[in-house]
C-alpha cells in the first residue's frame, strides 16, 4: 500500500499550532490524542478489556501516549512498525509547596526539570500550565496562557564580570520566579490556579505544574526559511508521528478490501514522558508500557506466546528525537566531516558505543524509507571529544529486544526556552515517518 499524503509547509504551519497549544507533556498527549480521535481512532482503557477488531486505538497514562492501527488482515505474528518520540522538555516545574518569597516580592517555588539552559529563562514572560488532580480521582488540565511569572536576571551594574567571566546560576538561589508583591501566603497560588480551572481550590489534592514561555513560534529569517519556537525537542518528533500514523491508517481505511497491497506491519506511535531525566517511570520509555500494549494487542488478536515472540522479532523502531546541527559559532564542537544542516532532511544518529541504538542495518531501513518518500537525509556522528548524548532508542531497543534506529531533525538551541530549526525539515521528517510505517 501506498499513501498519497505528502506533507509540506502546511505541516510546519499546523506544527506551530500543536506546539503554542502543547505547554506540557499533559497537553500534548491531549491534542495528539484528538487529532488522532479525527482519523478515527478511539482510545481503551487499561483496565478494560480489549477485542481484536481492526481500526485505530490509542492509550493515554499521563504525558504517555501509544496509538496502533490495526489493518484488515492482520495476524496475531503481525510485527510493528513503530514510530517512538518523547513529550517532555527541560523546563521549570512548580514544587509541592509553591509559595515564597522575601523584601517585598511573591515568588514561586520550583525545581529544575532536565537539562535546559537555565539563562535562557531569564527575562522571559511565562504562563503556566500542566495538570492538577481532584479529590474525586480526576485529573483537568490548565493553562494560563499569558505574562504571569518571570525570573529577573541580576543587572550588569551589580555584577560587572558578567560580560568577561560568564553568567554563573545558582539553581536554587536564582531561579525563582517572582509573580507579585506582597507577602507569601500558603496556598496562594493553587487557590489562582482552582480559579483559573474553575474548580474549588480545596477539591485540588495533587498538581504537576510548570512554567511556560509565552511568545508564539515563528517562522524567521529573510526568506522565513527557518523556524522558532518552544519544546521543539521533541514536540517536532510527536507532531510528525501523529501526522503520519493517521494519515496511514486513514489511507488504509480508504483502500480496504480493495488494497492491492495491504499493511505489512502494525504501525504504531509511541510518546514517552521523562525521557529529559532518564525515562524510568511508569510513563518513560525505561517503563512496561510499550511492552504491556504491544502484547496485549497481540493477545487480543488470539496469539500465543509464540505469536508475540515472532511480532517483536519483526518489529523494528524509529526512534524520532532532535539533534544537533552544526553550529556556525561553534563548529568545533561538531564532527569535522559531519555537518548536519537545517532544510537538509531527518537526521539518522550514530554512536557506536550505543549511546544511539542505530547500526548499519537500521542505516538500511531508514535510508530505504526515505528514498520511497524522497527525502533527503543526513547523519550525525559526535565529536569524539565531546560526550554524546543519548536517548529512547538504545532504551526501547534494550528493553524490548527490538531493532531499532535513532533518527531526528537536527536544530539549534537544544534544550533552551526557545529552539531553532529548519522551516522544511518537520515536514521532511513526517513524510519519512509516513514511508517507514507503511513500508
Amino acid at each position: 500500500m501506498s499513501t498519497s499524503v505528502r506533507f509540506d509547509r502546511g505541516h510546519t504551519d499546523d506544527l506551530m499550532t500543536f506546539l503554542a497549544a502543547s505547554p506540557t507533556p499533559y497537553h500534548a498527549v491531549a491534542n495528539a490524542a484528538e487529532r488522532l480521535e479525527k482519523a478515527g481512532f478511539r482510545q481503551v482503557r487499561e483496565t478494560d478489556a480489549w477485542d481484536g477488531s481492526t481500526g485505530g486505538r490509542f492509550v493515554l497514562r499521563g504525558g504517555a501516549l501509544i496509538a496502533w492501527y490495526v489493518p484488515e488482515g492482520a495476524e496475531p505474528h503481525t510485527p510493528f512498525r513503530i514510530v517512538g518520540a518523547h513529550t517532555d522538555s527541560p523546563n521549570l516545574r512548580v514544587k509541592p509547596l509553591p509559595d515564597t518569597g522575601s523584601y517585598g516580592w511573591r515568588q514561586i517555588a520550583v525545581e529544575i526539570y532536565g537539562g535546559t539552559l537555565l539563562n535562557t529563562w531569564l527575562d522571559r514572560d511565562l504562563g503556566l500550565a500542566g495538570r492538577i488532580s481532584l479529590r474525586d480521582g480526576t485529573h483537568r488540565l490548565v493553562n494560563v496562557d499569558r505574562a504571569l511569572l518571570r525570573v529577573p536576571q541580576l543587572a550588569v551594574h551589580l555584577d560587572r564580570s558578567v560580560n568577561t567571566e560568564g553568567l554563573k546560576l545558582d539553581r536554587q538561589r536564582h531561579m525563582q520566579p517572582i509573580w507579585g508583591l506582597g507577602q507569601p501566603e500558603e496556598g496562594d497560588l493553587i487557590r489562582f490556579v482552582a480559579e483559573e480551572a474553575g474548580v474549588d481550590a480545596e477539591d485540588i489534592t495533587g498538581w504537576d505544574l510548570m512554567p511556560h514561555a509565552i511568545e508564539p513560534p515563528a517562522y524567521l529569517g529573510r526568506d522565513r526559511e527557518l523556524l522558532a519556537g518552544p519544546r521543539m525537542d521533541n514536540l517536532i518528533s510527536v507532531h510528525a508521528g501523529t501526522a503520519a500514523l493517521a494519515a496511514v491508517a486513514t489511507a488504509s481505511e480508504t483502500a480496504g478490501a480493495a488494497a492491492t497491497a495491504p499493511l505489512p506491519y502494525i504501525p504504531v506511535l509511541a510518546a514517552f514522558d521523562h525521557e529529559e531525566n532518564g525515562s524510568q517511570s511508569d510513563t518513560g520509555a525505561d517503563g512496561p508500557l510499550l511492552g504491556t500494549v504491544l502484547e496485549r494487542s497481540v493477545l487480543a488478536r488470539g496469539g500465543s506466546f509464540e505469536d508475540r515472540a515472532r511480532a517483536f522479532a519483526g518489529t523494528i523502531c524509529l526512534s524520532s528525537d532532535t539533534g544537533h546541527a552544526v553550529h556556525p559559532n561553534y563548529v568545533d564542537r561538531h564532527d569535522p566531516t559531519h555537518h548536519p544542516r537545517a532544510n537538509g532532511g531527518p537526521i539518522l544518529k550514530v554512536n557506536v558505543n550505543m549511546r544511539y541504538a542505530t547500526d548499519g542495518s537500521g542505516r538500511a531501513v531508514f535510508a530505504a524509507a526515505c528514498e520511497r518518500a524522497g527525502v533527503p537525509w543526513q547523519t550525525f556522528v559526535s565529536n569524539n571529544s565531546m560526550p554524546c548524548g543519548t536517548t529512547i532508542g538504545p532504551i526501547t531497543a534494550a528493553r524490548h529486544g527490538i531493532q531499532t534506529v535513532d533518527i531526528g531533525v537536527a536544530i539549534l538551541s537544544m534544550h533552551s526556552a526557545r529552539e531553532l530549526c529548519g522551516a522544511d525539515d518537520p515536514f521532511l521528517l513526517a513524510n519519512a515517518l509516513v514511508a517507514f510505517l507503511e513500508a
